[in-house]
């Protein structure tokens, strides 16, 4: 006898498309790589790093506003019902605009181009990337069941 397994959407849980979480990976994979170059420039003084911090974080933040704006809508248009509809469109705004800040911090001329504030906004924002991804990969929980 074979088990299947279901997948059962938890509570007031909008389901997570295939392109949202294509989109979502970006933000992922390119914040952290911010936050790495960063901390290369810091240790080296290099200021190519610095400019490579730019044009990532400068990415991370194009599919993080496609992806936030994605999942705005669909919990206007109502994929998901309850308050937990609304924690993923939240924290991605969060990570949005936290993003942006660092984007102007990296902005800067010289050292101050990173700095202290330039390296905690890039943890932040590796940190909320990672959260954004458990809350849009964990809404749904297996249960096994006999076929």
């Amino acid at each position: 006898m074979m088990a299947s397994r279901t997948y059962e959407h938890a509570a007031g849980a909008a389901p997570v498309g295939a392109f949202q979480a294509i989109l979502l990976a970006f933000p992922v994979a390119l914040f952290p790589a911010a936050l790495l170059s960063d901390i290369a420039y810091l240790n080296t003084a290099v200021i190519q790093w610095s400019n490579f911090s730019s044009w990532l974080l400068f990415g991370a933040n194009v599919f993080t506003g496609i992806v936030t704006a994605w999942a705005i809508i669909a919990a206007i248009l109502g994929r998901g019902r309850g308050a937990r509809t609304w924690v993923l469109p939240g924290l991605l705004l969060v990570l949005f605009v936290a993003g942006v800040l660092d984007s102007f911090q990296h902005s800067r001329d010289g050292w101050h181009s990173v700095g202290t504030l330039g390296l905690v906004l890039s943890i932040l924002c590796t940190l909320l990337a990672f959260a954004a991804a458990f809350m849009a990969h964990s809404r749904t929980g297996i249960s096994g069941r006999a076929a």
